[in-house]
């Protein structure tokens, strides 16, 4: 009777650990279908002037309410994260248009993230850190090059945003360096994104859509793979000195 006692509350509990990404993939699922339409840049342009409107009488109030709505797409993965970085700009500028961004982005970051680290993450990071084959090793190895793979996940735009908050958390990295590589390491995408916004009020008077494929263009996606080499070089280092130690 009394087994039975202390197990049921500890399942109930071990099932309210999964609760806050459970709720975050309800979100996210219903935001995919139901949001679409009201964060994109046809919205903006429908709404440009209340808004600019806004930032001129109430600066402070439009720059609260922008980094909370960005916090929440990101936090529950919606649609719009983009458009939000290019919004920044548009409103409040480049350089604090990427602040707010930066900001925001990584407020929603780690809400995702220790809402991964709660429930899921706490089970794999137990299991990997137990196990003595591949996991185990994979785990030795990421504890070993925590910062230098997190920020290489940040910079290479291939790896999808919602990937790099969720699978640091499933692997049990610690909080401070996700903090840190989140926050530095979306720097400068987050530059590009704020500068198209800086000019999205001439490309709504031609009748046009901002070009989000500037990320792409070599002379911006250069310097940032440039920096995923870097943050790589430590690695590279370690093991080229492993084996040299071999020989």
């Amino acid at each position: 009777m009394t087994a039975t006692k202390t197990t049921a509350p500890k399942g109930r509990k071990g099932l309210l650990r999964h609760l806050p990404l459970v709720v975050i993939g309800l979100v996210a699922v219903l935001g995919a279908v139901t949001l679409r339409e009201h964060i994109s840049f046809e919205a903006l342009e429908e709404h440009r002037e209340t808004l600019l409107g806004l930032r001129n009488d109430h600066y402070i109030l439009l720059a609260l309410g922008f980094v909370a709505t960005y916090v929440t797409i990101v936090a529950f993965s919606l649609p719009g994260a983009a458009v939000a970085s290019v919004t920044g700009g548009f409103l409040f500028g480049l350089w604090a248009g990427t602040l707010f961004n930066v900001i925001a982005a990584t407020v929603g970051a780690v809400a995702i993230f220790l809402a991964a680290r709660a429930g899921l993450g706490q089970t794999m990071a137990a299991r990997m850190e137990a196990s003595e084959g591949t996991l185990g090793r994979i785990k030795a190895g990421l504890a070993e090059h925590e910062i230098p793979v997190l920020f290489m996940m940040r910079l290479v735009p291939a790896v999808p945003f919602f990937v790099a908050n969720l699978l640091p958390a499933l692997v049990g990295v610690k909080l401070r360096n996700f903090v840190l590589t989140t926050a530095l390491g979306i720097v400068p995408g987050a530059l590009v994104f704020t500068s198209v916004g800086v000019g999205l009020g001439e490309v709504f008077d031609r009748g046009e859509r901002p070009d989000l494929s500037i990320l792409w263009a070599p002379h911006v996606i250069g310097p940032i793979l440039g920096l995923a080499a870097l943050s790589a070089l430590p690695i590279v280092i370690k093991l080229w000195r492993g084996k040299k130690e071999m020989v």
